[in-house]
């Protein structure tokens, strides 16, 4: 299908008006040619040698940037889990070209027809990249779960590591699910497929303990363009699986162990909350609508069993309810942490200590907080003052905040582009915003949002619709919908 303008050149632009530089400078250039042929450190007196470990790891299908890998092994009292990061600090020294690029843009954008990524491909898919078959220098994460879900004891080092397999959610989810046969790679290792097994395990423990702590679980539906020859063919929707949990789950609980470590140290750090939902009476009459009664206060364990009830009870349109309150929390945002703050914590992870540090390659604040861990692990002072992380998680909010906003439009562009033929034709559909510009939908199959255009008063979010495709501009990103 050919598509009616460029969307390569569109998603450029489309950074540039929203305050990103999608091009590297000159100096940055330089640097990693000169970071190019450089050796990966051995081992030494602060770096372990883990390299025997079975490394794996598990990512999207397209993600060459890959940021973490796991081990597990069973211990005396639970079972061990190393989460690698990769040393991303190591390449990148503080108030260099690389850095300073890094430091303004904050994060990676994912535009579905281009990634721009934050740091050079040649460090974030390369050199820093935990690249199967290479060793790599990581930051590791060392804990071991208990049966009841609580983590009995957790470390952090520096250490050599070696991804023996790049696995895919895609493939591993099904296969842990009993719904496929093992990928290759793990059918081909009794061993992996031991390992990966175990990391499930450990994984289901952590979700129990996270669901019983109030940890929302969110069933989200995104969209996936099909794009060959540069051209858009039509749109997936990815969901949720065993593996993608596995990640998160772990993720979690190393980004816990993380932020108690810095608190532990009393260096303040840059934390990553998710405040009490402002719109708790809209989620409280979300639920009246379903019967169930939420306290007036917000309470994300009673969120939580709400949300579990929706799910068993229909899990064909979860996805739908998952939306809405999602909308009706509002984004996360990053801020300063002194050691003896009252820490706000994560209201959706049900999470008191929680920070951003486990994908250095896509997110600065990651960056940040490897350095501020390298600090500690050196006895060393920390190498920022409180005023210049406080300047570094505004900074990083307000990108995250741009970077949304290039990828929901480039989002609606390739939906217009791919819903061209279906103009005419009527979807299920959720309310998802109610704004002063208008109010917003969001189509399931094919995964798309668009404005209403008729038929929009008295609807709020999380309202269930039957809407008609009226018309699409790809050029502007509208798909145009009536009730």
């Amino acid at each position: 299908m050919p598509t009616p303008f460029d969307l390569f050149a569109a998603a450029r632009q489309e950074m540039i008006d929203d305050g990103f530089d999608p091009d590297f400078s000159p100096e940055v250039l330089r640097q990693i040619d000169a970071l190019t042929a450089r050796a990966t450190p051995g081992a030494g007196a602060d770096i372990r040698d883990l390299r025997s470990l079975l490394w794996s790891s598990i990512d999207n299908d397209s993600s060459r940037d890959l940021d973490q890998a796991e081990a597990a092994e069973r211990v005396t009292g639970g079972i061990r889990v190393l989460i690698a990061v990769a040393d991303v600090d190591s390449a990148v020294p503080p108030g260099s070209p690389v850095d300073r690029h890094a430091e303004s843009q904050t994060t990676s954008v994912y535009t579905g027809i281009r990634t721009f990524p934050m740091l050079p491909e040649k460090l974030s898919t390369d050199l820093t990249s935990l690249n199967e078959g290479v060793d790599r220098l990581a930051l590791v994460v060392d804990m071991v779960m208990t049966p009841d879900g609580s983590i009995a004891s957790g470390e952090i080092y520096r250490a050599l590591v070696h991804n023996h397999a790049q696995l895919t959610y895609n493939g591993v989810g099904p296969w842990l699910e009993g719904k496929a046969q093992a990928p290759h790679k793990v059918a081909a290792s009794t061993e992996l497929a031991t390992q990966l097994k175990l990391q499930d395990e450990a994984s289901r423990i952590l979700f129990q303990e996270r669901q019983r702590l109030g940890a929302l679980n969110f069933d989200r539906v995104e969209a996936e363009a099909i794009i060959a020859d540069g051209q858009v063919q039509g749109i997936n929707s990815r969901t949720k699986n065993r593996a993608t949990e596995l990640i998160e789950n772990f993720m979690v609980a190393a980004n816990g162990v993380m932020a108690r470590t810095l608190m532990q140290a009393g260096i303040s750090s840059i934390r990553r909350v998710v405040r009490t939902p402002e719109r708790w009476p809209r989620i409280a009459e979300l639920a009246a609508r379903y019967s169930e009664q939420l306290p007036a206060e917000p309470s994300s364990g009673a969120l939580n069993l709400f949300l579990k009830k929706r799910k068993e009870a229909d899990p064909l349109h979860y996805a739908d309810v998952s939306l809405a309150v999602i909308k009706l929390m509002g984004p996360g945002e990053y801020v300063l942490s002194r050691a003896d703050d009252q820490n706000q914590g994560h209201f959706a992870l049900a999470a008191h200590d929680y920070t951003h540090s486990t994908a250095p390659n896509r997110r600065f604040a990651d960056t940040v907080t490897q350095r501020l861990i390298k600090s500690v692990l050196a006895k060393q002072p920390s190498p920022y003052s409180d005023q210049q992380l406080d300047a570094i998680a505004r900074n990083c909010t307000l990108r995250e905040d741009a970077a949304r906003k290039v990828e929901r439009v480039m989002n609606k562009r390739i939906a217009a582009v791919a819903l061209l033929p279906n103009v005419g034709e009527t979807f299920a559909a959720v309310v998802t915003g109610v704004t002063p510009k208008g109010v917003f939908v969001r189509i399931a199959g094919p995964p798309a949002e668009g404005l209403l255009i008729r038929g929009q008063q008295g609807v709020d979010v999380g309202d269930q619709l039957q809407v008609k495709l009226v018309s699409t501009d790809p050029r502007r990103g509208y798909l145009d919908f009536a009730r």
